[in-house]
């Protein structure tokens, strides 16, 4: 039935995209300066989970590489690469400056020197979920590195800008600002129905499954092209040619319960103590919530910043918040 998984992937980018036309409309002329060599504006793309941010920054990226001769580009998920050290390491592996680069005893700041004497072709970085950088004061550097054109990704404003000096919220908030709404079930579909067509055979799956599954993702695409996976493997793995609706149903669950766990293999070392005692407890109030945490982390946040790992766990449907002010509790989500 699978005649290619590739396309089934999350991270697969198509080479067309559809419903995002204004958005990439607003980022190339963002990016324009690029391809005549010079340094684009700074983009800030922001928006629930599974609106296509993602997906829209990396295809931005592809068509600059079709379209530019001489240009480097580089993505970097900064809920994994989240220190200042791991974010300036990943940029300069982009253009090849990592050589003799320790982790252990190499200083951040030659880093950074190496990204200032970069005088090669522009270069565009993607800096996904950028609300989780440690030290966002790196994001000031990073303008004003010359040929360097940031795309930052995030799921709300406030979660970058709040914690920021004025001097930095000033420059960023200058920035094109692109908001992604959630997608409706009929643009949904349109965006699941090419991943049947080139990555399954025949009619495996029908018009009115694929409604059903964008109903039920409720315009989160990572949840329809998650279901549509689960589904088609589970039906190969029984030798069938077509997608029976229980499979499909029965795929939901699943679906979202394996977009959770890879979620939570993302998590950073902090941010896993407050999931492990959430989860431990099944349900929690902040204050102890806040005391337990501090009791086992070697190098406790703040509370501003604990909070701020909370909201993106709940977002991404790793824990769930119920009530209000000192009522509130978090909860595990089974």
């Amino acid at each position: 039935m699978i005649q290619n998984a590739r396309v089934l992937q999350p991270e697969f980018v198509p080479r067309d995209v559809v419903h995002r036309t204004h958005e990439v409309n607003t980022i190339e002329a963002a990016l324009n300066p690029v391809t005549e060599g010079g340094q684009g504006e700074t983009t800030f793309l922001h928006g629930p989970s599974g609106v296509g941010k993602t997906c829209i920054a990396r295809y931005m990226t592809d068509q600059l590489r079709e379209t530019v001769l001489d240009i480097n580009t580089q993505y970097v998920n900064c809920w994994e690469d989240y220190s200042k050290f791991k974010t300036l390491y990943r940029i300069l592996e982009g253009i090849d400056r990592t050589i003799d680069v320790h982790r252990q005893s190499t200083p951040r700041d030659e880093l950074l020197e190496r990204l200032r004497n970069y005088d090669g072709p522009p270069y565009v970085v993607i800096l996904d979920e950028v609300d989780q950088l440690e030290d966002k004061a790196i994001l000031y550097d990073l303008k004003r590195i010359r040929n360097l054109s940031l795309i930052l990704v995030a799921n709300k404003e406030a979660e970058l800008f709040d914690p920021l000096n004025d001097r930095l919220t000033s420059r960023l908030r200058a920035s094109t600002r692109i908001f992604f709404d959630r997608y409706s079930t009929d643009e949904l579909v349109q965006i699941l129905e090419p991943r049947v067509r080139w990555g399954l055979h025949g009619d495996a799956v029908t018009t009115e499954q694929l409604e059903f599954i964008s109903e039920t993702a409720a315009g989160d695409a990572r949840v329809g092209i998650e279901t549509l996976r689960v589904a088609a493997r589970r039906a190969t793995q029984r030798g069938l040619n077509s997608v029976p609706d229980e499979v499909i149903e029965g795929a939901v669950p699943k679906a979202k319960s394996e977009i959770r766990q890879r979620n939570v293999e993302t998590l950073t070392d902090e941010q896993q103590i407050l999931y492990d005692i959430i989860t431990e407890h099944k349900e929690i109030a902040p204050n102890n919530l806040y005391t337990k945490y501090r009791e086992k982390s070697s190098d406790p946040k703040t509370d501003r910043t604990v909070r701020n790992y909370l909201q993106k766990m709940e977002r991404y449907n790793l824990i769930r918040a119920k009530g209000h002010n000192r009522g509130r509790t978090y909860c595990s989500v089974a």
